[in-house]
């Protein structure tokens, strides 16, 4: 669990990079604050304006220091998210920053284990993949099946993906924040 000074500073930062970027002007300072913002953990970084999706792009994996996943995935969501063209900073303003700090992904035996609201999903088959955040779930009103389908639809595969054999299903739970929340 973060405090609540350290999911302040992830939000700060990520707000701070996307300024620079939108200005010109250098990043802010790679010195996280905290050893805990040092660790190597997993996010995603989400952008809504006026309510509605903006960008959101994140890894799972635990491969770089928080802080600097963090930075990345500002700039990731705020400019190369595919289905949006890049922030303007016009939008600056608009833009509510969610921040989505990932738990170590597992395999799961039966989707039983998979608790809406509590886990996000990935569903690999093949060389596909789809990930959705614990939070698409609650936000959608999805039951676990309709959770599953919609994975699967992320995945570019059929909505039934999950029950075919061959078909990957793993979860993750995740620490969610917003400058709304924070």
């Amino acid at each position: 669990m973060l405090l609540r000074e350290e999911k302040r500073a992830l939000l700060d930062l990520a707000r701070s990079t996307i300024r620079a970027r939108l200005d010109r002007t250098p990043p802010p300072s790679e010195d996280a604050p905290s050893s805990t913002l040092k660790e190597p953990r997993g996010a995603f970084v989400t952008l809504h304006k006026k309510g509605a999706l903006r960008g959101c792009i994140g890894i799972v994996e635990a491969i770089k220091p928080l802080w600097r996943t963090v930075s990345e995935m500002a700039l990731a969501s705020a400019f190369s998210d595919p289905r949006f063209p890049p922030l303007l900073k016009e939008e600056y303003d608009g833009i509510e920053i969610e921040i989505s700090v990932m738990s170590p992904v597992r395999k799961v035996d039966t989707v039983d284990e998979i608790e809406v609201g509590t886990h996000g999903i990935i569903i690999k088959r093949g060389f596909q993949q789809g990930l959705l955040l614990p939070q698409v779930a609650t936000e959608e009103g999805w039951d676990r099946e309709t959770f599953l389908e919609h994975t699967c639809y992320k995945a570019g595969l059929g909505g039934g993906c999950w029950k075919r054999q061959g078909t990957e299903i793993s979860v993750f739970s995740a620490e969610v924040f917003s400058e709304r929340t924070v």
